[in-house]
This record gives structure tokens, C-alpha cells and sequence, in this order.
């Protein structure tokens, strides 16, 4: 099992959100236990190779 952060809000009736990392790859739900749900699909997808040209934030150290 694996922990992912992300991003979430209520906007109008409708909860949306996306992963830190992948802050280009957005998804929503009706409630927020369905955005949830569609985090974990895009999470496979994202994971799964099915998506070309993905952009990911990472972080560098630097002296």
C-alpha cells in the first residue's frame, strides 16, 4: 500500500483535486468520497504507463 498527497476542493457542488506531483492531471467527483475514488483511477493510469509525455514535479537539492 502506498500514500499519495494531494490537492482538494469544493467548488460549486463539485470536489475536485489532483496529486502534488502531478498537479497538470486534474479529476473530480460528486461527493468527496467519489473524488477519491476517481484519484485512485487516475493514479493507476498515471502508474500504469497508459499516458504518454507525463510531467511531474520533483524536487533538487542544490549547494
Amino acid at each position: 500500500m502506498q500514500t499519495i498527497k494531494y490537492v482538494y476542493w469544493e467548488e460549486g457542488g463539485t470536489w475536485l483535486g489532483y496529486f502534488q506531483d502531478f498537479p497538470d492531471y486534474w479529476t473530480q467527483g460528486e461527493t468527496l468520497d467519489d473524488l477519491k475514488e476517481h484519484l485512485r483511477d487516475l493514479h493507476d493510469d498515471l502508474s500504469g504507463g497508459q499516458l504518454s509525455g507525463i510531467r511531474k514535479v520533483d524536487e533538487l537539492i542544490v549547494s
